[in-house]
């Protein structure tokens, strides 16, 4: 890709940014904006800045940057197009380890490690149904098998949250359905640990991804130990997709939808494409969360249903061309 498609992607999320950091309940003009990031002028504005939006936003950027690498590496490993963290159960067997992991009280630090043994189950257990169906390899078995996962996830959520108190019900559910509005700088700098750790070993083994998109015989043609690579991009990409469900909840179809975006500009290489999909991954997330605030105020829309609301009709447009 260009260093022109480059330049436009990274202006795409600074503006998006800019742009959710000044519009809200409380919109905030351009120039006490600019003042307010200078921590000069009125207190109103500068607490709504830095105290609300600016977490926000990038608690946002995280996310979405973690899911669309995180689904970029699972559709080149798995050579479907239709992979991604949220359809292959990875992000509700993560919920589920989340919210064990909250009734159990293991600190901000460790919930995406239980959300992480979540999101493994998931896999195994998606991977289990699949091959037990006989078509392990075909894409639409796997899809299916993982949302079987999905609904037993959260049938099991449901059921670990049967006799808690009604203002924690509320609280899970809201969280289930995707939220970065409770956003803290101590969370933030968690999940970013994650994302950049997670983020990084994807970008090491990016080559080893281009080589298993050829095909397993391929692969193995070429000298790759397929199942130990295999096992090595699922272990990542679900840790990456676990720690983004710790700190926001369910947030479907980015994974999905963002590598799409990135190959259509011309992303082959998976190290690049890795890239682009944070990139791209981000500034959706942070589009989808301020549509989510802006469109029914004073209440806000779950972030989940926003990115669900994008993500079906793409979801079932690539579905009609693999039937």
């Amino acid at each position: 890709m260009s260093f022109a498609r480059w330049a436009v992607l990274v202006f795409a999320l600074l503006a998006a940014s800019l742009v959710a950091i000044a519009v809200g309940t409380v919109s905030i003009p351009i120039s006490a904006l600019w003042d307010a990031l200078r921590h000069v002028g009125q207190t109103i504005p500068i607490m709504v800045v830095w105290t609300l939006r600016i977490p926000r936003v990038t608690l946002a950027i995280l996310v979405g940057a973690g899911l669309g690498m995180s689904g970029a590496a699972l559709q080149g490993t798995m050579r479907n197009p239709l992979a991604e963290p949220y359809l292959l159960g990875v992000s509700g067997g993560a919920a589920v380890g989340a919210v064990l992991g909250l009734m159990f009280g293991l600190g901000a630090a460790f919930l995406p490690l239980a959300a992480f043994a979540g999101a493994i189950v998931a896999v195994v257990a998606a991977f289990f149904v699949a091959h037990a169906a006989g078509a392990r390899g075909d894409p639409r078995v796997l899809l299916m098998a993982g949302v079987v996962v999905g609904a037993f996830a959260n049938a099991a959520i449901m059921v670990v949250l049967a006799n808690a108190e009604p203002n924690t019900v509320r609280n899970a559910l809201w969280w289930m359905m995707g939220s970065v509005g409770d956003a803290t700088w101590a969370q933030i700098a968690i999940l970013a640990g994650y994302v950049l750790a997670g983020g990084g070993a994807l970008l090491v083994v990016g080559r080893q991804i281009d080589v298993l998109a050829l095909g397993e015989d391929a692969a193995a043609g070429l000298g790759l130990d397929v199942d130990a690579a295999i096992r090595r991009v699922f272990f990542i990409a679900s840790l990456l997709a676990a720690a983004t469900v710790s700190a926001a909840g369910l947030v479907g179809f980015v994974g999905l939808v963002v590598p799409h975006l990135v190959r259509a500009a011309g992303v082959r290489r998976h190290r690049a494409l890795l890239v682009g999909s944070a990139i791209t991954g981000a500034t959706l997330v942070v589009l989808a969360d301020l549509l989510g605030r802006v469109l029914r105020p004073p209440s806000e829309l779950p972030l989940g249903a926003v990115t669900a609301l994008i993500g079906v009709p793409f979801f079932l447009a690539k579905l009609r061309r693999l039937v």
